[in-house]
């Protein structure tokens, strides 16, 4: 069954069970998920063929495109990837292991570890990269760009809702 025959399905499922009871709010969530996760994992996939997973990939490409050449701190770059430091930890010995980038003292707090890109990791990003935006091109490529950013404004403005109102 497909996505959309699945989305189908419990639509009309709802409909039959509860005809008098709207279950949009429901629908519209669960297709983000679906949506999500059916995206997501396609994105995700395309880590491997640079020998990345989607977390070592994401960490250089947040290194890449955030840190000076001194680096990051850890916190900071936890932050910045939104998952707790000791994540970071993991994920900075495999690819420190592999010669993609650094880790020194902080020499602000010496508590702390600065992580920075190699020239071997900064290789790496810019040989994926392109591969990886032209895949993210192809699964957007159904939307026109007025609707990309219509569905990355109206995203937002969920997102903001949700943060400022304290629902998340």
């Amino acid at each position: 069954m497909t996505t959309l025959a699945l989305l189908d399905r419990i639509r009309q499922d709802w409909r039959e069970r509860e005809p008098d009871l709207s279950t949009a709010p429901m629908l519209t969530f669960i297709t983000l998920s679906r949506a999500q996760s059916l995206l997501g994992d396609a994105v995700r996939a395309t880590a491997a063929r640079a020998g990345l997973t989607s977390g070592t990939r994401d960490l250089l490409f947040t290194l890449y495109r955030s840190a000076p050449e001194e680096g990051l701190p850890a916190s900071e770059l936890a932050a910045l990837l939104a998952v707790s430091p000791a994540t970071i930890t993991g994920s900075t010995d495999r690819l420190e292991d592999r010669g993609l980038l650094t880790r020194t003292l902080d020499p602000d707090d010496r508590r702390s570890w600065r992580i920075a890109l190699t020239d071997a990791g900064r290789d790496v990003i810019r040989a994926h990269l392109p591969e990886h935006l032209a895949f993210e091109e192809n699964l957007l490529a159904p939307l026109t760009p007025a609707e990309i950013t219509q569905l990355e404004t109206l995203l937002r403005k969920l997102i903001d809702h949700a943060e400022t109102n304290g629902l998340v």
